[in-house]
């Protein structure tokens, strides 16, 4: 089926005010949101949601309806996209990416690497995390920077995706790893990645929503979690994350926008843990906490 992206414009502060609702509103929905800069000379920002086409009606009007609610009434554009598999299309040509001495990059790249390097072979599939997106990337930066003052020995990798940093992880130190993801394709595709990449003995990948999962009371306490969602997500989950986190652990998350950083970081202050560093990437914001 093809999908529809619904879309309206706006100036940068009310497109980022906006934003916040929606991501807030909407994170637990059916139906991606993106907020990013059209035009940077005339300060142009789009707000798009990408939805099934038979959906698109009830979700236009459902949208509509809350952000008039909100005080910022919106009239959509369509564009229609069609019924292709733009992940896997995407990721054909995507070239390797370094981060320190973390390298991504497809089996057909498999001589690139350098002896120094810690190789994580990801190719095209059905989840997220390649390296090439900024959040991806930046919690690459923060976890070889955390990894060079710390050593861990139990990890979460909270909203694995592909699974690449639960195998950044596992290449770079030899700790405990747990990976979970709410999509069952995603924790499919991870964990086909940590056998292609050989790690699959010391990382765990499971199926949950948040932390409903036996699997984190059996691996708890963590010294390090890292979490790439999304920032209505990340909010959600502070409360529930601090139960599983040991004295003095790590807390990676991303997925951020700059504008939402004090909201999360009060957010996560309030459970205990305290901002050691706010790391900026391609326009993505990533915060290490400490518990």
């Amino acid at each position: 089926m093809s999908q529809i992206r619904l879309f309206f414009t706006k100036d940068e502060k009310t497109a980022k005010i906006i934003g916040d609702l929606l991501f807030a509103h909407f994170d637990e929905g059916e139906f991606p949101i993106a907020l990013f800069e059209t035009n940077e000379d005339s300060n142009v920002w789009a707000i798009s949601l990408y939805v099934d086409a038979d959906a698109a009606d009830k979700v236009e009007e459902e949208v509509k309806g809350f952000l008039a609610s909100q005080e910022h009434p919106v009239q959509f554009e369509r564009e229609v996209i069609g019924d292709i598999d733009w992940v896997t299309e995407t990721l054909k040509g995507l070239t390797p990416v370094r981060s320190g001495r973390f390298i991504i990059h497809g089996t057909h790249d498999a001589d690139i690497p350098s002896q120094h390097e810690h190789s994580i072979i990801i190719d095209a599939g059905q989840a997220f995390g390649t390296g090439h997106h900024g959040t991806t990337a930046g919690c690459l930066d923060m976890l070889g920077d955390c990894l060079k003052h710390t050593r861990y020995h139990n990890a979460l990798d909270l909203g694995t995706g592909s699974g690449v940093l639960a195998i950044a992880l596992a290449k770079a130190s030899p700790m405990k790893i747990l990976a979970s993801d709410i999509d069952p394709i995603a924790t499919e595709t991870a964990r086909e990645n940590t056998r292609i990449n050989s790690v699959a003995e010391r990382i765990n990948c499971i199926t949950a929503t948040g932390f409903n999962h036996r699997a984190f009371s059996d691996a708890a306490p963590f010294d390090l979690v890292v979490a790439n969602i999304l920032a209505g997500p990340l909010q959600g989950l502070a409360h529930p994350m601090k139960r599983y986190l040991a004295k003095g652990a790590t807390v990676i998350l991303s997925g951020l926008l700059p504008h939402q950083k004090s909201r999360i970081c009060a957010t996560y202050r309030l459970q205990g843990l305290r901002l050691k560093k706010a790391h900026y990437k391609d326009g993505w914001l990533i915060l290490v906490l400490e518990n």
